[in-house]
């Protein structure tokens, strides 16, 4: 078959043969229709990621929709000790499949699921989120971001505070559900002070920087919070903005701060692609959108390092 192949971290995948996996312990291979190139999916490749074992070579990718044996189209997360999805076959648990409705679009599933995924189960399985809630999207700007803001309306927040530092990007947020916008430009204490004074009593903080921009805007939040005691959960999912923060001791005791991660490790595989189908009937229905840009699996090499628009996902389609 053919494949996206890494054979040096430091460099880009190329299009080329590669074995066929051969499918035990009850897997199945499935023709690949489509694969997205998430970020997940560029540390993975590169491997920086937290679960990388330094292995090569490898296929790059987590997920993506394929055609079983049977003829069925599905959803699947690939498993972290097979080949990745970029390739014109992979290898599948039944487990982690979904099947997909008729009038689901292939591109768009693969394109969306994986960054909706990440806050859609962190709402939904981290936190006991309910309905009339306030949310706030650390990062709203990229594709996770963009989704995040469109799937706490989607479970009922009363209020979005969107906080980005892409401009253009904050303005199109306020027509999929932020009520609020904050830009995180100019100089960094005054830009955390705008975010404290609206972002303060929000019951929910979904992180995708991390790093200087979450340092300053904890205690931020905090600062302005009408009532310290009211509890602040903090779900860190990304870290696009540094791996580390420092945190002051004292904003554990003067507030009711519960800082968690949502991700492999924090939440079993199994609860996770127990979300899925939910969130598949989502993206089916058109409630949620995402903007994809196909490409042929064969030009893996010259789009993996090309310029990439912040509002739109990559997609491979390995087959013709």
């Amino acid at each position: 078959m053919h494949a996206a192949v890494v054979r040096s971290f430091d460099r880009p995948p190329r299009y080329e043969e590669f074995a066929t996996p051969r499918p035990s312990g009850g897997q199945i291979l499935v023709d690949v229709l489509a694969a997205g190139l998430h970020p997940r999916v560029r540390s993975g490749a590169d491997g920086t990621h937290y679960t990388s074992d330094g292995r090569l070579p490898l296929i790059p990718g987590v997920d993506g929709v394929g055609t079983l044996p049977d003829g069925r189209r599905v959803y699947f997360v690939a498993d972290d000790d097979v080949p990745g999805t970029m390739a014109e076959q992979a290898l599948v648990d039944p487990r982690r499949c979904v099947p997909l409705p008729e009038n689901a679009d292939p591109v768009t599933v693969a394109a969306a699921m994986n960054p909706a995924m990440s806050s859609w189960v962190a709402l939904r399985r981290r936190v006991a989120f309910r309905p009339g809630q306030s949310v706030l999207v650390l990062g709203a700007t990229g594709n996770a971001g963009q989704m995040a803001v469109q799937i706490a309306r989607r479970l009922g927040a009363d209020r979005i505070v969107a906080a980005g530092r892409d401009q253009r990007r904050l303005d199109l947020l306020a027509g999929l559900g932020a009520t609020d916008v904050v830009p995180l430009t100019g100089e960094p204490a005054e830009a955390a002070e705008r975010l404290g004074k609206a972002a303060a009593d929000v019951d929910v903080v979904i992180d995708y920087t991390w790093g200087a921009p979450t340092e300053r805007a904890i205690p931020a939040l905090l600062t302005h919070r009408a009532e310290r005691s009211a509890p602040l959960d903090w779900i860190q999912i990304g870290s696009m903005a540094g791996p580390d923060i420092t945190l002051p001791s004292f904003v554990l005791r003067a507030a009711n701060l519960r800082i968690m991660g949502s991700g492999q490790g924090s939440l079993t595989a199994a609860g996770i692609v127990a979300e899925l189908p939910s969130l598949v009937e989502e993206l089916a229905a058109g409630t949620l959108t995402a903007a994809a840009v196909p490409l042929p699996l064969a030009e893996v090499e010259q789009a993996w390092t090309a310029p990439a628009d912040p509002g739109r996902r990559i997609v491979f389609t390995p087959t013709a």
